[in-house]
């Protein structure tokens, strides 16, 4: 939907209020998380903050687009466009000037695991605005013009990615690593699965997901404890308990492929899955360093430097652990000149034996852990919606309430040894390769 200018102004006013704020607090300011239940016993975790008046709320559903019916690719997704489009007795465009007129913004997403709600408003009209939010949870209306036109934007999405050639890349590669599985189906459907979809298969996948035993909650700004719980009753105090959700296998990439899509393009892109350890393996934080020294976000990451600093193979390259509910893998991606991806190849390749070999150095494990434990709040605690945001993750990750206050020890406990173990452990397995370019010259 596109926000009104009234909403827009008013919101954009408050941000930058915030953003000014947000500046000129301490380094030390301590973000105080609060475990809360209510009434009829659902749970949240709330930040109290009163600096603007602005309520966050961000909510997850675990289930995601892995729960698509084979053959209704897109049903999710399509489903994420729809709250805003009509709810109860108020359609498309009455929901959408209720929504502005109580100076509120609502938000739908899903990714392959969960589906994700958040609303933002204004502290002073808050119960119009948590009214309005109800109603999209629980009486959606998918009328047939909102569906209709929002299947359309999917499809104009779909014919465009289909003019890249990334598209049928990172098709390829979904299949290569996860084959049949629900990790390589396409999120956003097809132009024949979403010509098949129904409002009665929507509300069938809006019944199946909201439900409160799969529902993770985060609640930040000017609001208290017992506001809040009696918010949380609101909005889903009449969903049922138990979710309909189909279950997903875990799957580990298959690895060890050499693949090649042929495209001409003046650049080969190239990417390398390797093995990695789910969130609360012993290790996880070790391979977490590990890959950040590796290639992480700073430009002192040994494959930047390897590859783009020292030969100007790349403008960018980037290593990350991959995290799924069902699968894990460590990625390295990077692009070069279609003539040099041989090579680019090669020293990535002895850039990662050499970690697998020796681990890092001392002076690489102090740099990596003085970054990432000085960019996290600045990265996820810089504003209401980030801190919403690393409420509902770090719940889906069931990484506890006093994740942050630990985190920046469990970091500091890592060593060079813990590292170099994790490396050889992973590092040592043959990847999966694909690269997407110009055929090879003979």
């Amino acid at each position: 939907m596109t926000i009104l200018p009234p909403l827009r102004r008013t919101l954009a006013a408050i941000a930058t209020s915030c953003a000014l704020l947000l500046a000129t607090l301490p380094a030390q300011a301590e973000v105080v998380f609060q475990d809360i239940t209510s009434p009829k016993g659902i749970k949240a975790w709330l930040v109290e903050d009163y600096a603007v008046p602005i309520v966050t709320i961000r909510f997850a559903f675990e289930g995601g687009t892995t729960q698509d019916p084979i053959g209704k690719e897109g049903l999710t997704t399509l489903l994420t466009t729809l709250f805003d489009e009509g709810a109860g007795d108020l359609d498309s465009e009455a929901f959408q000037i209720a929504l502005d007129d109580a100076g509120a913004e609502m938000g739908f997403a899903a990714d392959t695991d969960a589906f994700y709600g958040s609303m933002r408003m204004l502290a002073d009209q808050r119960d119009e605005a948590v009214a309005l939010l109800k109603l999209a949870i629980e009486e959606p209306r998918f009328d047939q013009n909102p569906i209709d036109r929002m299947r359309a934007q999917l499809v104009t999405g779909i014919n465009a990615a289909a003019q890249n050639p990334g598209t049928a890349a990172q098709r390829q590669w979904a299949t290569a690593l996860y084959g049949d599985h629900p990790y390589a189906r396409r999120s956003e459907g097809t132009l024949e699965t979403l010509a098949g979809l129904t409002a009665q298969d929507l509300r069938a996948m809006h019944t199946r997901l909201f439900a409160r035993q799969n529902l993770h909650v985060g609640i930040v700004g000017a609001i208290d404890a017992e506001a809040a719980t009696a918010m949380l009753d609101t909005l889903f105090g009449t969903l049922p308990e138990q979710p309909d959700l189909t279950a997903i296998a875990d799957i580990a990439p298959r690895l060890g492929q050499d693949l090649r899509v042929d495209y001409d393009l003046p650049q080969t892109s190239i990417f390398m899955a390797y093995p990695s350890l789910e969130r609360d393996d012993p290790d996880y934080l070790a391979a977490y360093l590990m890959t950040q020294i590796l290639g992480g976000d700073t430009f002192g990451s040994r494959l930047t430097t390897e590859v783009r600093e020292t030969r100007g193979l790349t403008y960018g390259i980037t290593a990350a652990l991959n995290n799924m509910a069902h699968s894990q893998a460590l990625v390295i991606s990077t692009a070069t000149r279609a003539d040099r991806a041989g090579e680019t190849l090669d020293v990535i390749k002895q850039v990662v034996a050499d970690m697998a070999a020796s681990g890092p150095t001392e002076d690489e494990l102090a740099a990596a852990k003085k970054y990432l434990i000085g960019s996290y709040a600045i990265n996820e605690l810089s504003s209401s919606s980030a801190i919403a945001n690393t409420l509902v993750g770090l719940q889906l990750r069931d990484l506890g309430i006093d994740y942050i206050a630990r985190r920046a020890e469990l970091i500091n406990a890592v060593s060079v040894a813990d590292i170099k173990a994790v490396a050889q452990k992973l590092l040592t397995a043959q990847p999966a390769i694909l690269q997407m370019g110009p055929q090879p010259a003979s």
